[in-house]
């Protein structure tokens, strides 16, 4: 049975896109697990919303892994997509990721550098050195929000793309993402997901030319997630 996506997910909706806050564990899209992907949810409450019959074109642009949450992007059209393909192509978007990591960083900001190679098998990647065949760069920069006796509040932005980077980047740093057991952390989170949160999109309206600056509200369900929530609120 197709699911509608909630009014109170669109973070941004015109004639061309819309941009939705994705659940921790929620899909973007279809799998072997036949769970209902973020992309049929768009496809349906844009089909149901605008009376629209038929197969709806819902182009999908970036993707985030299955545990992870926040801000994903779709075009309402073929113009759209094509337009903003080429915006992530170029790399004219600016992303900012949250994520509650295990203890406190040395540094309050740094930007980090290692070599990864994904091995397949094991949908997992892992740290190399520079000449081992298939590494690639990865490159992020984080600075320190707020910490607790037990977790730091991270913002990280990727200067690189790579499988799995914010994750097996923190945990060879020693900041394993809360919840993230493929990378180090003790425990899992009670919904299977961890605490890394898509949280700012910038980029130009592939059609006005407006500047777009969105924010994901952070996961509801986790109390650490809470705690930051109003660290950040007072800081306001």
């Amino acid at each position: 049975m197709s699911q509608q996506l909630p009014i109170n997910r669109i973070v941004f909706e015109d004639n061309h896109l819309l941009v939705a806050n994705k659940l921790p564990g929620e899909l973007v899209q279809g799998d072997y697990t036949g769970d209902i992907p973020l992309l049929e949810k768009v496809r349906e409450y844009i089909r149901v919303t605008y009376d629209k019959p038929g197969n709806v074109f819902t182009g999908l642009i970036h993707r985030l892994d299955r545990p992870t949450s926040g801000l994903v992007v779709f075009a309402k059209t073929s113009k759209a997509l094509a337009r903003m393909n080429a915006i992530f192509e170029q790399r004219q978007v600016r992303k900012t990721y949250w994520a509650l990591v295990k203890g406190v960083p040395r540094q309050v900001s740094a930007r980090l550098e290692h070599h990864l190679k994904k091995d397949q098998k094991k949908n997992k990647s892992f740290v190399v050195s520079p000449g081992v065949k298939g590494a690639r760069k990865a490159i992020l920069n984080y600075r320190l929000l707020h910490k607790s006796e037990s977790y730091s509040l991270l913002e990280i932005e990727l200067e690189t793309g790579r499988h799995h980077q914010i994750r097996v980047q923190l945990a060879a740093a020693g900041m394993p993402i809360k919840g993230d057991l493929k990378y180090g952390f003790p425990r899992s989170n009670p919904d299977a997901s961890i605490s890394l949160h898509a949280r700012n999109i910038d980029f130009e309206h592939p059609v006005s030319n407006e500047k777009l600056n969105m924010a994901a509200p952070l996961p509801e369900g986790d109390k650490v997630w809470r705690y930051f929530t109003k660290l950040e609120a007072t800081k306001e």
